[in-house]
């Protein structure tokens, strides 16, 4: 923010007539240094204190050099801070109307409820992919934690309907209840539930016996991190060569490697084959049997 540059570089020239100023003083009048200071202070702040001690007539002449300079750079850094805090206010209320606007056209989106480890590590995956999200935070620190990210970012508490219906529920494809407590989750899935019955949730949880609990409220499938991290680390130890190919997989980074899910409707073609008898290989493939369409 040019305004903030600004006040910066002030604050530093200000520095640096103090430090002129005591020095000036000091060497002019040969003050201590604690009285050459304590005169440029109470000059720049227009107390109008006497002066410490008497002034020669260079002194006076430095004394006018001190006061023109610093009463100049003090009124320029309040006109500096002025421009900043009004900056930083415009760019709010605008930044807040666009985020808005923005949210009000998404459709077939994913809600992402809590911006913690795992919420993060969520919307991260989505935006690589790309695919459309939105994020509801309460905290405010995490929101601005994450501007630079520049994603959709809802202030409000995601167990109130008013809350989801902003986050456009009734269109959205799926939500990730992902914040840190059991309770907050389980009334996210219920409230999220009653408002889009068609909707896809997956909700984090942290203890084994909340899992029944979130899917008796409605969620489609519970994920905990601790489990799944536990059971992460047995496969690393006991297959990894499959956990490694998997990652690869999913993740292809740096690959032209990738699994992906189709729908097969019953109507379908291939509807009721398997792989090998659809010749999906021959019919959308290369030899290599590389899937091309």
């Amino acid at each position: 923010m040019k305004a903030l540059r600004n006040l910066r570089t002030i604050g530093l020239l200000l520095l640096i007539v103090v430090g002129i100023g005591t020095a000036g003083f000091h060497y002019i009048e040969h003050w201590p240094w604690f009285d050459g200071l304590y005169m440029v202070v109470t000059t720049l702040t227009t107390i109008g204190y006497q002066e410490v001690h008497p002034l020669s007539h260079t002194g006076r002449i430095f004394n006018v050099f001190v006061i023109l300079s610093g009463v100049s750079l003090l009124l320029l850094g309040v006109g500096a801070l002025s421009q900043a805090l009004l900056e930083f206010e415009l760019q709010s209320f605008f930044g807040r109307r666009r985020m808005e606007r923005e949210i009000a056209r998404l459709t077939d989106h994913f809600i992402i409820c809590g911006m913690g480890r795992v919420g993060r590590s969520v919307a991260r995956e989505l935006s690589r992919k790309p695919a459309s999200f939105m994020i509801i935070e309460n905290s405010e620190n995490k929101r601005q934690k994450f501007a630079s990210e520049n994603w959709l970012v809802l202030a409000g508490d995601a167990t109130q309907e008013e809350t989801l219906r902003e986050a456009q529920i009734e269109r959205a494809s799926g939500l990730i209840a992902a914040t840190t407590t059991d309770a907050t989750n389980l009334y996210i899935v219920l409230t999220a539930r009653g408002l889009n019955p068609r909707l896809k949730i997956i909700a984090r949880a942290s203890e084994d016996a909340a899992e029944k609990h979130l899917l008796t409220a409605g969620a489609n499938s519970v994920v905990s991190p601790y489990s799944f991290a536990g059971q992460r680390i047995a496969q690393s130890l006991l297959r990894p060569h499959v956990v490694s190919f998997l990652d690869t997989a999913t993740t292809h980074l740096g690959m032209d490697l990738e699994i992906g899910e189709v729908h097969i409707t019953s109507g379908s073609m291939f509807a009721g084959k398997t792989l090998e008898s659809s010749r999906i290989r021959q019919e959308r493939g290369d030899e290599s049997g590389r899937t091309t369409a």
